[in-house]
């Protein structure tokens, strides 16, 4: 089956096709560390870490590029805030960054440029965009440079917006645009900012734009065309569309396939620090596994929202164990080291399907289910063609829990552990009294629902106990 991925450009699913045969370039734009990173910056980073992963298990060679941009109107203004170094604070966040993605398991980028390591390609495609008649320097002498719109009569394409319905843009002063929604792509140096935080250039002393980084350190290490851009939902404009400007009107194809992934929200919020609803990776970090989080952020399709709520890691600790348990059992019956092999066909297709990860893992659950059979009756033929496609499966997830980082940190943790305990408890309660009223089919109910999660049920003379599948 062809791996099918939805472009945000076609607006539709497409047959994913490489520019080159085996090789595949993907640029995904990461962090701007002004602060601490909460779980929807690193659902982004989890959903193309899967991507990548798939990729490879089948057949390609990956060429992975994170960036950073640390050079930013709002990492200089909260710097000021906190009375220190612009950069001492942009550094100081990117290692946070990187932290929480090491904790999850996210594979390290082939590379991982920083904005302000790239300033001279940024000037060139500037150059190029000012010989084209795209861009123009402010007549304001504020040292600005912006990209004319208007010149560029594919702008909108990406979004499928028309110009006249455009916010004006709001990351410069107008005062110097032709249109009020040009973008910036250079910033002149302005009184009270660092003198640290501008460069020469022909069109004097400034900092670039925020669009112009990406689109010149995607060039810079994927050439003038490329296979995938991907990043959070938020980016795709104007982030993203004024990005596939500027780099077409200069002349490159820049990015075949454009994937945006959904928030992470709560109360049907998107998760933003400006809202107040923020949950920090360090401080969930701190109470759940990290294997569970990453369990938590595959666990929905990357293109819908992921609604957050105080139950939802208790059940992905559950859900996690189930397959956990299965492996690490089979495992003492079969030897860590039996041969895994390949993804089972059902996975497979699931993937092949704009990386669909809910149907992915109840291929897993259904196959550790056939497996927790075959080891009752000791079938160990049945039992490792199972073993092999949940840990095949597992590994392309980044949740194997025989392999780094997992291997040695198994358990529920114990904040984990009594969070689920109160959710169980809830659905006990919810049976006791069903079987009270002798409403024994809604009792029934709660009792497989607790089962299909991972969850035995004991009936004792002093009431229902529960334990995780596997756990003696």
């Amino acid at each position: 089956m062809t791996l099918r991925l939805h472009d945000s450009a076609a607006g539709a699913v497409r047959d994913f096709v490489p520019l080159q045969p085996g090789r595949v370039g993907v640029y995904v734009c990461g962090a701007t560390p002004q602060g601490s990173p909460h779980l929807g910056h690193v659902r982004a980073q989890v959903a193309f870490d899967v991507l990548r992963r798939w990729l490879t298990a089948t057949g390609h060679e990956v060429t992975m590029v994170r960036n950073v941009t640390d050079i930013d109107d709002k990492i200089l203004a909260k710097a000021a805030e906190a009375g220190v170094e612009w950069w001492a604070h942009a550094h100081r966040f990117e290692r946070e960054f990187s932290a929480a993605y090491d904790a999850l398991g996210v594979l390290p980028p082939t590379v991982e440029p920083r904005a302000t390591g790239h300033v001279p390609e940024m000037v060139e495609l500037i150059e190029r965009l000012v010989e084209r008649g795209h861009a123009y320097p402010a007549a304001d002498g504020s040292g600005d440079v912006y990209f004319d719109v208007r010149s560029w009569p594919e702008y909108g394409s990406l979004t499928h917006q028309r110009l006249e319905d455009m916010e004006p843009a709001a990351d410069a002063d107008p005062r110097g645009k032709r249109d009020p929604r040009d973008f910036a792509l250079w910033k002149g140096a302005k009184p009270g900012e660092p003198a640290s935080a501008s460069w020469s250039t022909p069109w004097g002393r400034g900092r670039p734009g925020w669009h112009l980084e990406c689109s010149a350190m995607a060039r810079r290490y994927l050439g003038p065309r490329f296979d995938v851009h991907g990043g959070g939902l938020d980016l795709r404009f104007p982030h993203h569309e004024n990005e596939q400007a500027q780099s077409r009107a200069a002349g490159d194809g820049f990015a075949q396939y454009w994937l945006h992934n959904h928030f992470v929200t709560m109360a049907g919020e998107k998760m933003s620090k400006s809202l107040g609803n923020v949950l920090g990776v360090p401080n969930l970090l701190r109470e759940h596994r990290a294997v569970v989080l990453r369990y938590y952020l595959v666990s929905a399709h990357y293109r819908t929202a992921l609604e957050h709520s105080g139950t939802s890691l208790a059940e992905a600790e559950a859900a996690y164990s189930r397959l956990e348990g299965f492996v690490r059992r089979a495992a003492e019956r079969l030897g860590a080291s039996a041969p895994v092999g390949g993804v089972a066909p059902g996975f497979a297709a699931a993937m092949d399907d704009d990386l669909a990860t809910p149907a992915a893992l109840a291929s897993l659950h259904e196959a550790a289910r056939r497996g927790n059979q075959a080891l009752a009756d000791g079938d160990e033929r049945a039992l490792a063609g199972a073993w092999g496609h949940v840990r095949a499966g597992l590994g392309v997830l980044g949740l194997d829990p025989l392999s780094e980082p997992w291997a040695s940190q198994a358990g529920t943790s114990d904040a984990a552990r009594d969070a689920l305990d109160v959710l169980v408890r809830s659905r006990l309660d919810e049976r006791a009294a069903a079987r009270a009223a002798r409403d024994f089919a809604t009792a029934d109910a709660v009792r497989d629902s607790l089962k299909d999660a991972g969850i035995v049920i004991e009936d004792t003379p002093t009431g229902a106990r529960w334990a995780l599948e596997g756990e003696k």
